[in-house]
């Protein structure tokens, strides 16, 4: 919990404004503003057994991204192509230790638990438990009258309107007098019940934390079953998963990727375990690690996990509907995936942000490459967009290397 001293400052050292922008935008609504800052960091080396197809050109450019002022403290990306991959590490995972990033390290991989959830709805709908065209009405009655003709392929493609929990005051409040509150993850649309959809389902795309809870509750009422044991049995356990979990408290598995606030000329702030989970549940939440991120989005990217008939709604893409931040490329909304169109090639994938995390996982459609790339801060086109938009670029040159390299 944070305390107040000596006025308008933290024991965590954090403002008082950097803590109420932090819980703002800790669940990746990066429309809210106020993110959290970027942190100095030195170049980290070449992981170590000097692999033999690594590109100095990629690594250079990590490199730079992180050794600029306000770059993040550490970065990774893995690119895997079949049975090989490549890892490109920079700067430091930990910065109290020195030790570089690892493949292995646990962190917050913020909203694509948001490709997660997808991965359980659509493997429900699959399996016929649920349809694209169920509405909230007919699954979850007890949710306002407002929301009822909302229907699970608008809550997956954000069309839904379902006003934003994370925006509401209530919420906010209790998260700024304590981060590590744990929340009744299956209560957090309590926070809006009482206010009227933003428009009409269908008719415009705007990213809503608010959709993912709603289609967690959704699988949980026609199956019986917890949100978190479908992802174990329809997502874990079918891609052999075992470093990926979705907790409620705010402490992350050991060893983990530590993730940072940096306001320079001050100290970076480990924010790593700042805030709890919970607040986040099926919208955000979720932990995995770089390699097994990895392994989830070639199958869900790919054509593993869905029938041909389920992939196909998967795929239909509202154009300029982007992710949150958005990823390489130009951005295209499908069902709990996106489209990023670069200069070489289509990816399908998935971004997000949580205090200390700047995450992309993208896969070819085939599903046979993959990309993860992950900073250690958090950034967003509110904040620090010049920081965003230099990630990016680095991503798409990644990317590049993906989809040309043999």
């Amino acid at each position: 919990m944070l305390t107040r001293a000596r006025g308008r400052r933290f024991r965590t050292g954090l403002s008082a404004t950097t803590v109420t922008a932090t819980v703002t935008a800790a669940l990746g609504a990066a429309l809210l503003g106020g993110l959290l800052q970027p942190a100095r960091a030195a170049a980290g080396p070449e992981p170590a057994g000097g692999r033999p197809h690594h590109d100095l050109r990629l690594q250079r450019q990590l490199d730079r991204l992180v050794a600029q002022d306000d770059g993040p403290p550490g970065a990774i990306a893995l690119l895997t192509r079949g049975d090989r991959t490549e890892v490109y590490t920079a700067g430091v995972g930990d910065i109290a230790t020195g030790r570089p990033p690892r493949p292995d390290d646990h962190m917050r991989i913020a909203s694509i638990a948001k490709a997660f959830n997808g991965a359980v709805a659509l493997r429900l709908v699959d399996q016929g438990r649920l349809s694209l065209d169920d509405t909230i009405g007919e699954r979850l009655p007890e949710q306002p009258e407002a929301w009822h003709a909302v229907t699970l392929r608008q809550l997956l493609q954000h069309t839904s309107g379902l006003p934003d929990y994370i925006a509401d005051p209530g919420f906010l409040d209790i998260l700024r007098a304590d981060p590590r509150h744990v929340f009744d993850p299956r209560r957090l649309l309590d926070f809006v019940a009482d206010e009227p959809l933003r428009f009409s389902p269908g008719s415009l795309y705007e990213y809503s934390d608010s959709d993912n809870i709603a289609v967690a509750l959704m699988a949980e009422a026609v199956t019986g079953r917890r949100y978190e044991d479908l992802l174990k049995e329809l997502v874990y356990r079918p891609l052999g998963l075992r470093r990926t979990s979705l907790p409620l408290g705010y402490r992350l598995p050991r060893p983990f990727l530590h993730g940072y606030d940096v306001d320079p000329p001050a100290r970076p702030e480990d924010v790593s375990e700042l805030l709890g989970a919970s607040g986040a549940w099926a919208s955000g939440g979720i932990v995995s690690t770089p390699e097994e991120l990895g392994t989830f989005i070639r199958a869900y990217g790919g054509p593993r996990l869905l029938s041909e008939r389920t992939r196909e709604e998967q795929l239909s893409f509202i154009p300029g509907g982007s992710s949150e931040p958005a990823g390489p490329g130009t951005n295209a909304a499908g069902l709990a995936v996106f489209q990023y169109t670069t200069r070489c090639g289509v990816l399908y994938g998935h971004t997000g942000n949580f205090p200390g995390y700047t995450q992309l996982a993208a896969a070819t459609p085939d599903g046979t490459r993959s990309l993860t790339f992950t900073i250690t801060t958090q950034t967003s086109k509110d904040n620090k967009p010049a920081l965003l938009a230099r990630l990016r670029t680095v991503q798409e040159d990644f990317a590049c290397a993906l989809l040309k390299g043999h």
